[in-house]
């Protein structure tokens, strides 16, 4: 068996040549095709990693934010309760000791008048109330605040009866917002009420700024109240019964 020279070398003349080929026009962009998507790839990742971390500190700082604004919430309130019960207090002391000297007098007008006196001290302590929270209110973050009871109103939807969300997912919604709520506020507020709910609502804003802060729901069968004005009015209906109390004693 014999081997033509020229033959054996047109040949490997032919693969040097298609190697060079396939490494120009095939292998190098094949190979820079695979490291431009493995680059797009990392950078999709490490995109995504971002996002998460920024998702997970903006959902630290909306905790920490809420959990210092019920501190604060539960201070304000204690303090206005202090002042409205030693107003009060002394309101109540003028007044029964008007009473008594109108008892001694054995005037039933009189006595009458001393009653309503009375009111008007029990009436003026809430209103004394209102106006300590109205000022301590300007004190608070406004857009911590808002986050605030909305999360609020998250777990006061949670601690409903089956019957009451029920009721509430098929009926319209008055939402009654402290300030005018924008379009992302509601946005906002539509999302809580339909997660809490499993459905998206029929839900109409209006405005009451005797709120002073917070939202509230309004339908024919519900009320969900959630607003400095309730926290405010449970703490009348306490004096209301404290002094109900005094009176039988």
């Amino acid at each position: 068996m014999s081997f033509d020279l020229w033959t054996l070398g047109f040949q490997a003349v032919n693969v040097l040549v298609l190697i060079w080929l396939l490494q120009r026009f095939f292998w190098t962009p094949v190979a820079a095709m695979i490291v431009a998507r493995q680059e797009s790839a990392q950078k999709m990742l490490d995109s995504a990693a971002a996002e998460r971390a920024k998702a997970k500190a903006e959902s630290a700082e909306i905790t920490a934010t809420r959990a210092g604004i019920q501190d604060e919430r539960r201070a304000i309130l204690d303090a206005a309760r202090a002042e409205a019960e030693a107003a009060r207090d002394l309101l109540l002391q003028d007044a029964r000791a008007a009473a008594q000297v109108l008892q001694d007098t054995a005037k039933a007008a009189r006595v009458r008048a001393a009653e309503t006196l009375k009111q008007t001290a029990i009436a003026e302590a809430q209103g004394l109330a209102v106006t300590i929270a109205g000022r301590l209110m300007a004190r608070l973050d406004g857009a911590g605040t808002d986050a605030a009871f909305l999360g609020w109103l998250a777990e006061g939807l949670a601690t409903l009866s089956d019957m009451d969300r029920k009721a509430l997912a098929g009926a319209t919604i008055t939402v009654v917002c402290a300030k005018e709520a924008d379009n992302d506020a509601q946005a906002r507020i539509t999302e809580t009420i339909a997660g809490a709910l499993g459905t998206t609502p029929d839900l109409t804003f209006r405005t009451d700024p005797d709120l002073i802060a917070g939202l509230e729901l309004h339908a024919p069968h519900v009320t969900l109240r959630n607003s400095w004005r309730a926290d405010l009015d449970r703490i009348a209906a306490a004096l209301a019964d404290k002094d109900a109390e005094s009176d039988a004693a």
